[in-house]
């Protein structure tokens, strides 16, 4: 098995990264808060990495901490939650947030994620809500912050994020350009309207 990767950039796409390992490519598939850590192409790497084998497939998931990789694991663990899934969880909330929703049962905090509904929501707390204690406090080597990870709640946000991913955007992409609309806008993202949010995240990829 495959646990981790060192090497060169050598692709970096939302959703996806190939790594070159002496002079063989090896592609993992990340969430939107691996990405976004990611380096330019054509400099070095490390990844911790998670190798899914099945019959017909061998897939390789990356991720930029160990933390990140435990976590999606444990989702995984859960019925209904596949690994497309869990990296939409974690491209949509940081640890944290994901272990204080969990221990107090915020099913609509959880619910805002994208492709959880309410009884997926409920099982999660119900199957995690003991076993991610340890990710409620702030993580070291350099995490980013939950404020800097997540997103303001809204109907606003939600939504303007479902038209950048129906313009064909991955979600990845689209959660990383509204992040950097919050960033610029901190104040005002519960009270911009969608179109509002939609053209200062396409913006963002000029």
């Amino acid at each position: 098995m495959i646990a981790t990767l060192s090497g060169i950039l050598f692709v970096k796409h939302p959703g996806h990264v190939i790594v070159d390992v002496g002079g063989v490519g090896y592609e993992a598939l990340v969430s939107g808060r691996t990405y976004d850590r990611l380096p330019a192409a054509g400099e070095e790497m490390f990844l911790h990495i998670h190798t899914s084998v099945r019959e017909d497939a061998i897939t390789l998931f990356g991720f930029a901490t160990p933390e990140e990789k435990e976590l999606f694991l444990l989702l995984n663990t859960v019925s209904g939650v596949g690994p497309k899934l869990a990296l939409g969880i974690l491209s949509g909330i940081a640890a944290p947030e994901l272990s204080e929703a969990l221990r107090t049962k915020n099913i609509s905090r959880l619910t805002a994620l994208s492709g959880v509904g309410k009884k997926t929501a409920e099982r999660l707390c119900i199957e995690l809500r003991d076993k991610v204690a340890q990710y409620a406090g702030p993580r070291t080597g350099g995490e980013i912050t939950a404020a800097e990870e997540t997103l303001v709640e809204g109907d606003n946000v939600q939504d303007a994020l479902s038209a950048l991913t129906n313009l064909g955007y991955p979600q990845a992409l689209a959660w990383q350009a509204l992040r950097k609309v919050q960033k610029l806008h901190p104040e005002d993202m519960g009270r911009l309207k969608v179109e509002e949010l939609i053209r200062e995240a396409l913006r963002t990829f000029a």
